[in-house]
């Protein structure tokens, strides 16, 4: 009896935690500067299947304001530009940031045992590069025990925060 506890205990402990992963797409080969001020892009509000998710890109690039806000205080998002010449033109130095929803999935996990999902890709471009500094795919699943609370926004800001924060 004792060791079906503590296997259903491991097994409840697991299912409490979210689930986080980067894949690397081009690694930073050196640190960004503090000084430089940050502009953010606004990406396309995410889907999934036929269900759009209103909003969720403009909380995307609230994550990441927030994360790059640690590092740095001139960070600004612009919610009318999508690509790199718009937020050049808006903005002419610093670094750009693009982040882009590729998975935006709500679930009712409390009773159907599915879990949200995210996956958004950062790219970091340089103030003349028109290739990215850095660019990652950062992903995320929600636990499996959310007792009705979580969301996919929930999920965005601790691996956004931890790929801004190995970048400085």
């Amino acid at each position: 009896m004792h060791k079906f506890s503590v296997i259903l205990v491991s097994i409840l402990a697991t299912g409490c935690t979210a689930k986080y992963a980067q894949q690397d797409v081009f690694s930073n080969q050196a640190k960004l500067d503090r000084q430089m001020p940050v502009t953010v892009a606004t990406p396309v509000d995410g889907s999934y299947e036929t269900t759009p998710y209103a909003a969720s890109g403009d909380m995307t690039a609230a994550a990441v304001k927030t994360a790059f806000s640690y590092y740095t205080n001139r960070v600004t998002v612009i919610a009318a530009c999508r690509e790199l010449s718009c937020l050049r033109q808006s903005s002419p130095s610093g670094y750009y940031v693009i982040p882009e929803i590729l998975h935006w999935e709500e679930r009712a996990t409390e009773w159907s045992g599915l879990p949200d999902k995210i996956a958004v890709k950062l790219a970091i471009y340089g103030p003349t590069g028109e290739q990215p500094l850095g660019s990652a795919v950062l992903s995320g699943k929600s636990k499996w025990a959310t007792f009705g609370g979580d969301h996919p926004q929930d999920l965005l800001h601790e691996p956004i925060a931890e790929y801004v924060k190995a970048q400085y």
